[in-house]
């Protein structure tokens, strides 16, 4: 496995594994399939190309099997911040090292940004596997969403994490 910061010419890959992640776990993501799906390669291109996103992905041999998103922000008052979204491994990969990989990748990558300090994410309360994962990494609990997602009459609770670095 090998670790890529994803360019335009990774706009396809991309666009299918987000797009499966967004069907097949639902749950995780405040986007949904029904939002993305229409969306251009153009589109997927311009997120991987944003000066403030950095888009990491996993590869096995050619086919990318996981990615995540490091977002820093830009506003003055937030520059030392910078955020995890998106992260996804397929289901073939879980439990292999491959997110905790591409978690690893992305916090080293925000600690060569000027000025971040602290990274946040937010996790739904029910995934046991990556909140495991985060608390590994260093991040800790600072807050609950409650009813933070609603997909048809059901509703996720989220956590919110910090890491400080």
């Amino acid at each position: 496995m090998k670790l890529e910061r994803l360019g335009s010419q990774h706009a396809e890959p991309y666009r299918r594994i987000r797009l499966e992640a967004l069907q097949k776990n639902p749950e995780a993501f405040g986007s949904s399939y029904q939002e993305e799906k229409d969306k251009t390669i153009e589109d997927f291109e311009n997120r991987i190309q944003s000066k403030n996103v950095f888009t990491i992905g996993a590869f096995e041999g050619e086919n990318l099997i996981g990615i995540v998103n490091l977002v820093t922000e830009t506003k003055l008052k937030l520059k030392h911040r910078a955020s995890i979204f998106a992260m996804y491994v397929q289901e073939d990969y879980r439990g292999s090292g491959t997110g905790r990989k591409l978690m690893e990748e992305a916090i080293s990558l925000a600690k060569t940004q000027s000025g971040i300090e602290q990274i946040y994410l937010t996790v739904v309360t029910g995934n046991m596997a990556a909140k495991g994962l985060y608390t590994s990494l260093g991040f800790v609990v600072y807050g609950e969403d409650k009813r933070a997602l609603k997909i048809g009459n059901t509703y996720y609770d989220e956590e919110h994490m910090v890491l400080f670095i």
